[in-house]
């Protein structure tokens, strides 16, 4: 049981959502319930504005003190292959991948985070490289975010990657004010571009039927939500052929989709003297970094006045 009284809080694993430093000022902590070690600072040790883990929504505000982080929602099934894509990056950037010639990594704030998803890829004395674990899903939460911040030109932009579990999509596919699909509404309101996951393991299996509908309907729910911001259909698991068939049926209801642009992707490369970088690993990093905004453009106006505050004119 956590020692907090709301169900919003997720503390360790995140920061005090109500923006606490300390947490023995929260008035909804709990200090008669120790947990042991997982309480830290609980006797009034003040914590550092992030924690090194996973960032949560309170911290999106910190983030965005430098500039608005641009934020990337991956979206797709469950065991699809999202967390993996994720942990690949980390582990690339942490080789000394640049990847675009004039944009370097910078840092993160949740370097915790990455490596929790990313340890599972390395190897290890007697312990072979996995896949990460499952992200599960926890009722009310909104989406585990990690940070990454590049340098181009001597500027720094921050992006946000969701690291979200595959069963709020599901649900939110079939009904998007479910209870249960909170999650992915938030991503849906927030999310600056899409990586729409298609996995060519399950759309090759014995359970083809069932993955293709279910990534049919997911496709939908993101077309009607899209508002013309940037998504990349992402087959991963690439290594694995899909037949012509369902690749046609998947891309038919992607159609809708405008401005989509594809990838395939797999941490098991077909050309040997590239196997250290995967397979369309960083093709897919190099489009998402070179995305920007779409900017607003203000109407040209006449007025008398060369300060900016009253280039409007005046209110009657």
């Amino acid at each position: 049981m956590s020692p907090c009284s709301r169900k919003r809080c997720f503390v360790p694993d995140t920061n005090c959502d109500l923006g606490f430093l300390s947490l023995s000022e929260c008035p909804s902590w709990n200090q008669t319930e120790p947990t042991g070690s997982e309480i830290e600072n609980a006797e009034g040790d003040i914590l550092m504005p992030w924690s090194g883990r996973v960032l949560g929504e309170v911290d999106v505000g910190f983030v965005a003190g430098r500039a608005k982080p641009f934020i990337v929602a991956i979206i797709g099934p469950q065991n699809a292959g999202k967390t993996t894509l994720l942990a690949a990056w980390y582990l690339l950037l942490n080789h000394g991948l640049d990847p675009t010639p004039d944009q370097r990594f910078a840092g993160s704030f949740s370097l915790e985070g990455w490596e929790a998803i990313a340890s599972s890829l390395r190897w290890a004395p007697g312990a072979p490289p996995t896949f990460p674990a499952h992200t599960t899903s926890r009722e009310g939460r909104t989406p585990g975010l990690l940070h990454l911040s590049f340098r181009q030109q001597g500027r720094l932009r921050d992006f946000l990657f969701t690291d979200a579990p595959g069963e709020w999509f599901q649900k939110w596919a079939l009904n998007a004010d479910a209870p249960e699909a909170e999650g992915a509404r938030w991503l849906s309101r927030h999310a600056d571009a899409f990586l729409f996951i298609a996995d060519c393991e399950a759309l090759s299996g014995n359970t083809m039927g069932s993955a293709r509908g279910a990534t049919q309907l997911l496709a939908r729910r993101l077309g009607s939500e899209q508002q013309d911001r940037p998504v990349a259909l992402v087959w991963t698991k690439s290594d694995i052929p899909v037949s012509d068939a369902t690749a046609k049926s998947i891309r038919s209801v992607t159609a809708q989709i405008s401005n989509l642009v594809e990838f395939e992707v797999s941490v098991i490369s077909e050309d040997e003297s590239a196997s250290k970088y995967g397979k369309g690993l960083t093709d897919l990093l190099r489009w998402l970094l070179e995305l920007r905004r779409s900017r607003t453009a203000l109407p040209r106006i006449e007025s008398v006045s060369s300060d900016p505050l009253f280039l409007f004119g005046t209110r009657n």
